[in-house]
């Protein structure tokens, strides 16, 4: 194991998230701007807000994204060299759209309702709260298209709080939420005084552990704020049936190393 390895571990095992980390080149980048712009030509920016779900299935250029050397250097430093690709969304901050412009397909994540402000937003939250898994940590990756930057809803992080286990999730009180069913940690139990923004520079990536409390606020700049969640977990993962988890799995597919668990080989779980 590399001396930067073993220091990547260590910080992501100590505040369970990493930012700015180099993915794309100049040329990479680009190309998949280019590409996503396609997207948005053809669905409408209202539908590629929220609703490219697990188009790795469907583009190769996003499959590649998935599986690009670079992210799967961090990923397999962090989860070990076998892991599966368990998810993948576009998720979208215009500028000046509101959310109850979103339109959501889903029939486990309805569509957001309106803000008071009218801009959508991320609550406080874990994404464990969504995923039905045991057996090993979910990872959840944000690769930046676009500048992330606290103006236009920048990812921010309670560092350390993955230590915290699964906290509790309420409605949330201010509408706008993204979440799914409009969930949110209760402000008692978030130390939001700690919290810390994420920017990266677009190319760039950050990860986080899936217990990690985390946000994004409204982009109230003139900016787009465009990234990609991935999700990744160690082929010793596996689904397990929680009614209050009931998200299901049917994109997942290896996306390093090899299989020797196949948990994920009945994608109905």
């Amino acid at each position: 194991m590399s001396t930067s390895t073993a220091k990547l571990q260590e910080t992501y095992s100590l505040q369970g998230f990493l930012s700015a980390l180099p993915v794309l080149n100049e040329t990479e980048l680009r190309e998949a701007r280019r590409a996503f712009s396609e997207l948005e030509e053809e669905f409408g920016k209202e539908y590629t807000q929220y609703s490219l779900h697990n188009v790795h299935l469907q583009y190769p250029w996003v499959m590649s994204l998935t599986k690009h050397p670079h992210l799967l250097q961090v990923v397999t430093a962090v989860l070990g060299p076998d892991i599966i690709l368990l998810d993948s969304r576009f998720i979208c901050k215009y500028p000046t759209l509101t959310s109850s412009d979103i339109q959501e397909n889903e029939e486990e994540e309805p569509k957001p309702k309106a803000g008071e402000n009218g801009l959508p937003y991320v609550a406080w939250h874990q994404d464990m709260r969504y995923w039905g898994i045991a057996g090993g940590p979910v990872l959840s990756v944000w690769l930046a298209l676009d500048d992330s930057l606290k103006e236009n809803g920048a990812l921010q992080v309670i560092p350390g709080s993955h230590y915290s286990g699964m906290l509790p999730h309420r409605q949330a009180t201010r509408s706008g939420n993204m979440l799914t069913v409009n969930q949110e940690i209760p402000e008692e139990l978030v130390k939001s005084e700690e919290a810390v923004f994420c920017p990266l520079l677009a190319g760039q990536m950050s990860i986080h552990d899936g217990l990690l409390v985390h946000a994004s606020d409204a982009n109230t700049s003139q900016r787009r704020r465009c990234g990609f969640v991935i999700r990744y977990v160690p082929t010793c993962a596996y689904p397990i049936q929680d009614p209050d988890r009931p998200r299901k799995f049917h994109a997942t597919m290896l996306a390093s190393g090899t299989d020797q668990f196949n948990h994920f080989s009945n994608k109905s779980l």
